[in-house]
C-alpha cells in the first residue's frame, strides 16, 4: 500500500513507570509497518532500554516516576486537573501533527479527553484487575493509616472509605473532560483509568476474572518484554550449583528496602543476580550476590528458580511464562492487585513492603524454594499462558477496528 494510503495508528505511553512504555513499545512493533504507519509517542526515559532499533518516539512529557510514586505512597491523586489539562494540549498538538485513524494508549489519562475532542477512536490497554468489571476485592495499599492502625484495622477503613477515595481519584479528570464540554466518567476510579471506545486487558482471565464485560472489553493476554541491554560481564561465571534467585524493585518498588534485603537473602545457600534499574547503590556485595543497573529480564528468568520483585505484572507474567514462581514485595494498590491474585492461584507469596523485615523475606524465599508446589503451580500458568498470543490478538483487534 503506499505510504499517504495507510491507515495511521498512533501509540501513546505515560512513562511513569517502565511498565507502561514497555507494553506500548511492544504492542507498536507487532504492527505491521507495511500495511500501517505507526507512530510512538512517549517521554523517551525509558527508550534506551527498549534494544538496539529504537523505536523512533514523538516526545510527548510524562510527570517524574518519583513524583508519581510519591503520591501512591501519600494516597493522593497522581494528577492534579492543571497537569491533565497540559496533558490535553500535549495530546492535541500531537493528534493533529500525526493525523491518526486510531490511537492506543496506556495510562495515559488525557486521551480521554483529546482524543474525543478530535473524534478519533480510542483503544485504552489496561491491567483486568482495574476493570469495574473485575471480580476482585481491593487489598488497602501501603498508606500512612496502614502503618499506623496495622492491616486489620486499616482494611476495615479502606473498605468504608473505598468509594470516597476512588472518586477522589477519578475528580480531577472528570474536571477536566467538563472544561473541554465532555460528560463527566462518573465517581469510579475504575472507569477513568479504563475508559475508551475499546478497553484492551493486558492480562488473561484465569489471572483477573471478570463478570459481564460488555462488547467492546477484551483480554489481550500478558504484553511480554525484556530489556534488550547487553548481559553482564559476570553472567558466565555465576554458580550452577545453588539455586539462582533474580531479584529486582523495578522503576517503582522500595529502592532504599534493596541493602538489607539482600544481606538477609546473601546467608541463604542461593547465588542472587540483581537488578538496580540504577535507583540505588549497593555497597560491598557478599560473593554469592551478582549486580546490574538492568538485567535481559527474560534470559536471567530462563536460568533462576525464583523471582522476587515489586509485583508488578509485566515482571510476574515474564516470571510466569518461564514457570517460576514470584515473591512480590508490594507498596500500592497496583502490585497488591496482581500479586493477590498471583498468591491466589498459588504461583507465590504476596508480601508487603511497609514494616517487612528482611529476615522475614529471607524465610519466605526460603520456604518458596523448599516447596515444590509454587514451582508446580507456576509450570501450570506457564503451560496456560502458551495459549495466548497478545501480539495476534492486538493485530486482529486492529484490523478489525479500523474496519470498522
Amino acid at each position: 500500500m503506499p505510504p499517504t494510503e495507510r491507515p495511521v495508528i498512533l501509540l501513546v505511553a505515560e512513562a511513569v513507570t517502565l511498565a507502561h512504555f514497555a507494553r506500548i513499545a511492544t504492542l507498536a512493533r507487532a504492527l505491521d509497518t507495511d500495511a500501517y504507519r505507526v507512530v510512538v509517542a512517549s517521554d523517551p526515559r525509558f527508550s534506551a532500554l527498549d534494544g538496539d532499533a529504537p523505536l523512533t518516539l514523538q516526545t510527548i512529557s510524562s510527570i517524574a516516576t518519583q513524583a508519581f510514586a510519591t503520591a501512591l505512597v501519600k494516597g493522593k491523586p497522581v494528577y492534579s486537573s492543571e497537569t491533565l489539562t497540559r496533558y490535553v494540549e500535549e495530546d492535541l498538538a500531537l493528534i493533529d501533527r500525526v493525523k491518526p485513524d486510531l490511537v492506543i494508549g496506556d495510562f495515559r489519562l488525557s486521551l480521554a479527553v483529546s482524543a474525543p475532542l478530535r473524534r478519533v477512536p480510542y483503544v485504552s490497554v489496561v491491567n483486568g484487575y482495574w476493570s469495574p468489571y473485575a471480580d476482585t476485592a481491593y487489598p488497602v495499599p501501603d498508606l500512612p493509616v496502614t502503618r499506623l492502625l496495622g492491616v486489620g484495622i486499616a482494611q476495615r477503613v479502606f473498605d468504608l472509605v473505598r468509594p470516597l477515595a476512588f472518586a477522589s481519584h477519578a475528580a480531577p479528570l472528570n474536571r477536566v473532560r467538563r472544561k473541554f464540554g465532555l460528560p463527566s466518567l462518573g465517581r469510579d476510579l475504575r472507569t477513568a483509568y479504563t475508559w475508551g471506545d475499546y478497553t484492551l486487558y493486558a492480562d488473561i482471565p484465569e489471572v483477573t476474572p471478570t463478570r459481564g464485560l460488555p462488547p467492546n472489553h477484551r483480554y489481550l493476554g500478558p504484553v511480554l518484554w525484556s530489556t534488550q541491554t547487553p548481559l553482564p560481564d559476570w553472567w558466565e561465571r555465576l554458580p550452577r550449583d545453588k539455586p539462582i534467585v533474580c531479584f529486582t524493585l523495578g522503576s517503582s518498588g522500595k529502592a532504599d528496602f534493596l541493602p538489607a534485603a539482600l544481606k538477609a537473602l546473601a546467608r541463604l545457600p542461593i547465588t542472587l543476580i540483581v537488578a538496580t534499574v540504577g535507583r540505588v547503590v549497593l555497597p560491598a556485595l557478599p560473593d554469592n550476590v551478582f549486580q546490574a543497573d538492568y538485567l535481559p529480564m527474560e534470559a536471567a528468568l530462563r536460568r533462576s528458580q525464583l523471582l522476587i520483585c515489586n509485583g508488578g505484572s509485566l515482571t510476574t507474567y515474564q516470571a510466569l511464562a518461564g514457570g517460576v514462581p514470584v515473591i512480590g514485595v508490594c507498596s500500592n494498590l497496583d502490585q497488591l492487585l496482581n500479586m493477590t491474585a498471583i498468591a491466589r492461584l498459588g504461583c507465590g507469596v504476596m508480601l508487603r513492603a511497609g514494616g517487612l523485615a528482611p529476615a522475614t523475606l529471607r524465610e519466605t524465599a526460603k520456604a518458596v524454594l523448599a516447596v515444590p508446589a509454587y514451582t508446580q503451580a507456576a509450570a501450570r500458568m506457564g503451560q496456560v499462558l502458551e495459549q495466548y498470543d497478545s501480539k495476534q490478538r492486538f493485530r486482529d483487534t486492529v484490523s478489525e477496528l479500523l474496519g470498522k
